[in-house]
């Protein structure tokens, strides 16, 4: 198929790229570049230097393509800002780039391009959970913007299936992790700026880069009082959108939870990460931040019985360990 991938630059969207390149699709990567590197996007791709805000241009590239002979089957759109404690000091830039910039695509679509999407959601829609592992049908309750600007997407993308027929995936990711060296031979790891993800930052501190991580509240409601969260391999999630846009020629709406189905907290974290590089690791603990809920923890079911998903990096340690290697080859 004849795939654009939004924020193809990215951490995720370059490694979806990558393997939808190597299962023998045609890949248009469309980004910025404002959080990603040029040096993201696969070989073997067509790279677009564009906002997903700029609808003309987009909707130019669907119909140009049309006329051609050879229109876009779908879009995979990872394009979107992620830091939940960003989100609760400028609401309004979240709103607008994830939620207003997304309805500028949705639009083009609509307009002259394919009527398939998978879109890249977040656990952030749940809030603090009532039952974990966290089923589809749980309640949606955000507790900080950035899950907020992701569910008004996914409320958005529920009426214009009802209403156009617009087909679409909604993916809710966990905490995605990892390191696996793709198809084309690029290892992709996390390389967010600034570095605002768990396990990098920690990583950083076995690597002498950073003093010391910092442990957002300790007195939380779990076995020892940090949050839990529920880590995914980036190429088991990478696999999963492949397995969704496959889902797409016969199903027309889709919502599945994405991750491990197990839990770990911070302090976890840090173990497995003091493991993995044999390195002490110093800790300070500051108070909670805003918007964090005590504990995410996917059920996955759904996607495996429906898709056939079923991830292969099960443990802590194997993720951490692909994270750990990246980390090293990166500052050689």
């Amino acid at each position: 198929m004849k795939i654009l991938v939004t924020g193809g630059a990215g951490y995720i969207g370059g490694t979806v790229a990558s393997l939808l390149l190597s299962r023998g699709h045609n890949v248009f990567v469309l980004d910025n570049l404002s959080h990603a590197r040029r040096t993201m996007v696969p070989a073997g791709s067509e790279f677009i230097c564009c906002d997903i805000s700029d609808r003309s241009q987009i909707e130019n590239l669907f119909s140009t393509a049309a006329r051609n002979g050879s229109p876009f089957d779908a879009v995979m759109h990872f394009a979107a800002l992620i830091e939940a404690g960003e989100s609760m000091r400028s609401p309004e830039t979240f709103f607008r780039n994830n939620t207003a910039s997304t309805l500028a695509l949705i639009e083009a679509m609509l307009a002259c391009g394919p009527r398939r999407l998978v879109f890249s959601s977040t656990a952030a829609v749940y809030g603090e959970p009532e039952n974990v592992p966290i089923p589809e049908s749980a309640k949606l309750k955000p507790t900080n913007v950035y899950g907020e600007s992701k569910l008004l997407v996914e409320h958005m993308l529920s009426w214009f299936n009802q209403i156009y027929g617009f087909r679409y995936a909604s993916l809710r990711y966990f905490n995605v992790a990892g390191a696996p060296e793709g198809p084309d031979g690029v290892t992709r790891g996390e390389n967010h700026e600034p570095e605002s993800h768990l396990i990098p930052l920690i990583l950083d501190v076995a690597l002498g880069r950073r003093e010391s991580i910092r442990i957002y509240g300790d007195d939380y409601p779990t076995p020892d009082g940090t949050c839990v969260r529920d880590y995914i391999h980036v190429s088991d999630l990478a696999e999963a959108h492949l397995l969704a846009l496959q889902a797409l020629e016969i199903k027309d709406r889709m919502i599945y939870n994405l991750g491990n189905g197990h839990g770990f907290s911070v302090r976890e974290v840090i173990e497995s990460a003091q493991r993995v590089s044999g390195k002490p690791i110093k800790v300070e603990t500051h108070p909670r931040r805003p918007g964090d809920p005590a504990v995410l923890v996917a059920g996955s079911d759904l996607a495996a019985n429906e898709l056939g998903w079923k991830p292969k990096y099960s443990q802590l340690d194997d993720i951490v360990r692909t994270a750990w290697a990246w980390h090293q080859k990166r500052y050689a």
